[in-house]
């Protein structure tokens, strides 16, 4: 696969929170915020549908108000529930600045597989391995991806192995 397909999500993710994720993005929108679907719901739209309970974006600088004494807050107008749906932020932390390269799509768009693996391997979370297992068992551009970790983040290209290992094994 080398395009996400959102119509994957349709009859798999809840329309209710499909519906938070396009009011949000329109909110995010309307506030000037750059930003792409990341999350479950990339995982989903990138080859894996599967459930989720929230949305999440990866965002631009701009969704935050920066404060003396190190506070960050969101920037008014950028949401955080959508009826009774969690909307999460991740932003590149430094060192990160090939994440916003991604930021460039169209606003709403879904994260493409290169820059949500290196999201997945770089979580401690179980759940994102297996996200990633599972995005390489449906066909996700492993090579770009490999690409992309060489590029960006060479120390995460142990786990890419790992995770088409692991999926070459269950599909045996």
């Amino acid at each position: 696969m080398s395009k996400p397909d959102p119509a994957l999500l349709d009859g798999v993710v809840a329309t209710k929170v499909l519906d938070a994720m396009r009011k949000a993005s329109e909110a995010l929108t309307r506030a000037g915020v750059r930003h792409v679907v990341a999350g479950g719901l990339a995982v989903g739209a990138n080859g894996y549908p599967r459930a989720t309970r929230d949305v999440d974006f990866l965002v631009g600088g701009e969704a935050f108000e920066h404060h003396e004494g190190g506070l960050v807050t969101l920037r008014a107008g950028v949401p955080f529930q959508v009826d009774g749906i969690p909307v999460d932020f991740l932003s590149a932390d430094a060192g990160e600045e090939h994440l916003n390269a991604a930021l460039a799509a169209p606003a709403g768009s879904m994260l493409e597989a290169p820059p949500l693996i290196y999201l997945k391997l770089k979580s401690p979370r179980l759940k994102d391995r297996t996200d990633v297992v599972e995005l390489v068992k449906a066909g996700i551009d492993v090579e770009a991806c490999r690409r992309y970790l060489v590029a960006h983040a060479p120390a995460l290209l142990a786990s890419l192995d790992e995770a088409a290992r692991r999926a070459a094994e269950e599909e045996e």
